[in-house]
């Protein structure tokens, strides 16, 4: 590596030392095209000395500049020079009186293929021998003058720019500077360029731009731009088709291509009527393409400002009906009302409910704006201008149960229709019924479907069994009654009865929104706090058994109280705590029932305890009290209570536990008798069983002994005899087999051969009928042969050849011939040619 690092500058040193001794040498050998710089210290003229020669150095003088190959510029390249030398007319190089070259400081020379030439004192090669640049075709050069100059014939200003065309080579000049390649734009079919003009300038068709103006070229091919225009961007053509328009507007005032005056800010459409296809100009704005607009047979649609046709411009503020089956693009300005709409088709069940926009004549009948009327099916209807649809109505299926509000507009009068089919009039309406919150909450409860912004349909609500429901007319201000199970359905001006309840324990008002009223018999339970006379503050637990008594003449009078509940309690719970503050503590504890049912139902003439406390207010009757729990409300006196309850209760457990205890012994002793008298007995019964089984024993002994002899005797005697009759079968089986084996064997042998006999005579009268058939065929072939060729010639087939051989001789003239053959013997035969 360190080898590697020196060697660079050791090369340098080496090279460095040559050039110096080359320098100082007195004697230099200057080889052909190279050239050396030689400075005269008397005069300080440095002049060239070119090669082949040898040059001796005086002593006042000294080389500049070592040999040096001279530059060499092969065709089609050029090379720049800086501060080149002056040349005179003939190209020759003016030296000045001292003799040194002129030079032009600051200045450059381009110079081309020719012979290699020396570089003078002060000049320098700028770059490198380069080749010279080849426009392409559809490309240019584009130049610009650095100073001004004559370029052939044209003058041209510092400045001024302007294009080198290809194909073409480009002489390059050092007053003029390449300053981009411009390639030419192609134009295919259906396409524009944009051009925007840099400068006044006119173009080859002698049309004069203005700066800043922009314009299309529209013809197919490959342009290229002007130095004084550039390209804005390739517009594609829109494509029209019968379903597709332009729709344009007009930058500023022109004439379109074709040949329309249009004003700035106009707006059109070019269809396929116009043109196939449309490249937009440079003063038109595409706002987008427009769809064709189809209308079947059953469609319709209404145009707003539609556009005259005759002068092209919109009739604002009119409307036009179209009906299908047509097709149209929207103009623009143009737009539909609702859209594309299906012409009514109305059955018998329904109608439209139209209105007029302005004053016409309908028939014989003359429509005025605001009029209202109904147009009934079944029929199918497309509406004029000059009317308005307001709804479709169908009419409205009731069952029994069913009904709807219906408001007349004109008299502001609100029924109901229940129960019939009915198709609402061009001057009703249906009036939606509004409902308190609370109730539309409670009926949302039972299910019912409820609209906020109010009820159209008849509001009905399902009475229960055993229940009331009051329902207040505010019209008549007259309420009813309606005892369930029953179906209520109110007027337009009714409003259910709301009631608001006690509820919880102890009770509590507004706790319980119901529309109907449970008429019992039931209970409710509440908390009573009671002071007794010894000051012991208990809590009471009581329950209450009602019903209410209803009178068919005031049915409303059980609607009198609004919260029964709450005034029962009340009435009730004061009356039990002024009783039972008349008694003790412990008094109250062992009578408690019989104080308070004396509190609440009171004693009769009898002085026995009545049975029931009657509201006449409201009919409501409490038949039963029922006490579930007496509690103290002071923590000493249920401290106290408690622990005398439990003393109460650990007495009587502990003797309950004694008797137990005792019963308990008494029952042990008894059973332990009667385990020992059962063990005796149990006893006595296993060695009774023991003896018996050891008689059993020896019984079987002596019969399983007999009985195995007697079965093993049995039993040779019975194989002895079934292998006797065993053999005997096995042998009548094996001759009835052999029998059967041997007749078929013979069988078969008998039908082989009575096979082949009758396959040999098959064959044997087939061979005599193939020969038959043959011979038959050859015959009739033979003779058929010689049917066709005749007696004749077959006679002359049979001398051909003697008669060939002998005329073949007599044309060879000769007398007698010997055929030698090797595979036959030798013929000698001697014939007289001339018979």
């Amino acid at each position: 590596r360190s080898y590697q690092n020196q060697a660079p500058r050791q090369i340098f040193l080496v090279l460095r030392t040559h050039r110096q001794s080359t320098m100082t040498d007195a004697v230099i050998r200057i080889k052909p095209h190279y050239y050396i710089h030689v400075l005269d210290k008397m005069t300080n003229v440095t002049r060239v000395e070119v090669g082949p020669r040898t040059f001796t150095r005086e002593e006042q003088e000294q080389v500049v500049l070592v040999p040096t190959a001279m530059i060499m510029i092969p065709p089609r390249h050029y090379a720049i020079i800086e501060n080149p030398v002056v040349r005179n007319e003939d190209g020759e190089v003016v030296f000045d009186n001292l003799g040194q070259a002129k030079i032009r400081h600051g200045d450059k020379e381009v110079r081309r293929e020719g012979e290699p030439f020396p570089l003078y004192p002060g000049e320098s090669l700028y770059g490198k021998v380069s080749p010279l640049q080849v426009v392409a075709p559809n490309t240019a050069l584009r130049l610009i003058a650095k100073r001004d100059c004559v370029i052939e014939g044209e003058a041209h200003a510092a400045g001024s720019e302007w294009l080198f065309k290809g194909p073409g080579t480009y002489i390059p000049r050092v007053d003029v500077d390449v300053s981009e390649i411009v390639k030419a734009s192609i134009i295919k079919p259906l396409q524009a360029l944009r051009l925007r003009c840099v400068k006044e300038f006119t173009n080859s068709n002698g049309v004069t731009r203005q700066a800043g103006e922009e314009y299309l070229l529209r013809e197919p091919g490959a342009y290229l731009p002007n130095v004084d225009e550039v390209v804005v961007e390739t517009l594609n053509a829109f494509i029209l088709t019968e379903k597709k328009a332009l729709h344009l507007r007009a930058r500023q005032e022109f004439t379109d291509v074709f040949g329309v005056q249009r004003k700035a800010g106009e707006e059109w459409l070019v269809t396929l009527a116009d043109t196939e296809s449309h490249i937009p100009d440079v003063q038109e704005i595409v706002i987008g393409e427009v769809d064709i607009t189809v209308l079947s047979s059953r469609q319709y649609c209404v145009i707003v400002d539609p556009v005259d046709a005759e002068t092209g411009k919109p009739r604002l503020g009119t409307r036009e009906l179209r009906k299908g089956e047509c097709s149209f693009f929207l103009c623009p300005g143009e737009k539909l009302e609702n859209g594309i709409q299906k012409v009514h088709i109305l059955d018998s069940e329904e109608a439209l409910l139209l209105r007029a926009r302005e004053q016409f004549t309908d028939g014989d009948e003359i429509r005025r704006p605001g009029d209202r009327w109904m147009i009934h099916g079944p029929c199918d209807y497309v509406p004029p201008v000059t009317v308005e649809i307001l709804e479709s109505r169908r009419t409205i299926p009731l069952d029994v149960n069913e009904g709807i509000y219906v408001r007349d507009i004109k008299t502001g009068r609100v029924r109901s229709v229940i129960g019939k089919s009915y198709m609402l009039k061009s001057d009703e309406e249906r009036w939606a019924k509004d409902l308190p919150s609370v109730v539309q909450e409670l009926l949302a409860k039972e299910g019912k479907p409820v609209d906020p912004k109010g009820q159209t349909a008849v509001v009905t609500y399902k009475a229960p069994h055993n229940t009331a429901v009051q329902i207040y007319d505010y019209k008549s201000k007259q309420p009813r009654v309606v005892f369930g199970p029953d179906l209520v359905m109110l007027g337009p001006e009714e409003q259910f009865t709301v009631l608001s309840l006690s509820g919880d324990k102890p009770k509590r008002p507004h706790v319980i929104k119901s529309l109907s009223l449970q008429l019992g018999p039931d209970f409710m339970t509440d908390v009573v706090i009671v002071e007794t006379a010894d000051h012991a503050r208990l809590s009471l637990k009581l329950s209450y058994n009602w019903h209410f008594e209803v009178d068919k003449e005031q049915p409303d009078k059980i609607f009198s109280v609004p919260d029964f509940v709450g005034d029962a309690c009340k009435a009730i719970a004061s009356r039990v705590r002024g009783e039972v503050a008349l008694h003790s503590f412990d008094e109250f504890h062992r009578n408690s029932a019989k104080i308070i049912r004396t509190a609440v139902f009171g004693i009769d003439e009898k002085n026995k305890i009545r049975n029931r406390f009657a509201f006449s207010a409201n009919n409501l009757v409490i038949s039963n009290i029922d006490i579930q729990s007496v509690e103290p409300v002071d923590s000493r006196t249920r401290d106290a209570l408690q622990k005398s309850v439990q003393l109460a209760i650990e007495i009587t457990t502990r003797s309950q536990e004694a008797e137990a205890r005792h019963e308990a012994e008494r029952r042990e002793q008894v059973s332990r008798g009667q385990i020992e008298k059962f063990k005796l007995l149990n006893e006595a019964k296993a060695e009774e069983s023991r003896k018996n089984l050891l008689q059993l024993q020896s019984q079987s002994a002596t019969v399983e002994s007999t009985g195995a002899a007697t079965a093993e005797a049995k039993a040779h005697a019975a194989r002895a005899e079934i292998q006797g009759q065993a053999a005997v079968e096995a042998a009548r089986l094996n001759a009835e087999a052999n029998k059967i084996k041997y007749k078929a064997e013979l069988a078969q042998l008998k039908a082989e051969q009575e096979a082949e006999t009758e396959h040999q005579k098959a064959l044997n009268e087939l061979e005599i009928s193939r020969a038959r058939d043959l011979a038959a065929i050859e015959s009739g072939k033979f003779k058929r042969i010689v049917d066709a060729i005749g007696r004749d010639t077959l006679k002359s087939i049979s001398t051909s050849g003697p008669d060939m051989q002998h005329k073949l001789l007599s044309g060879l003239g000769l007398q007698s011939f010997m055929v030698d053959d090797p595979n036959s013997p030798i013929n000698l035969f001697n014939r007289n040619l001339t018979n």
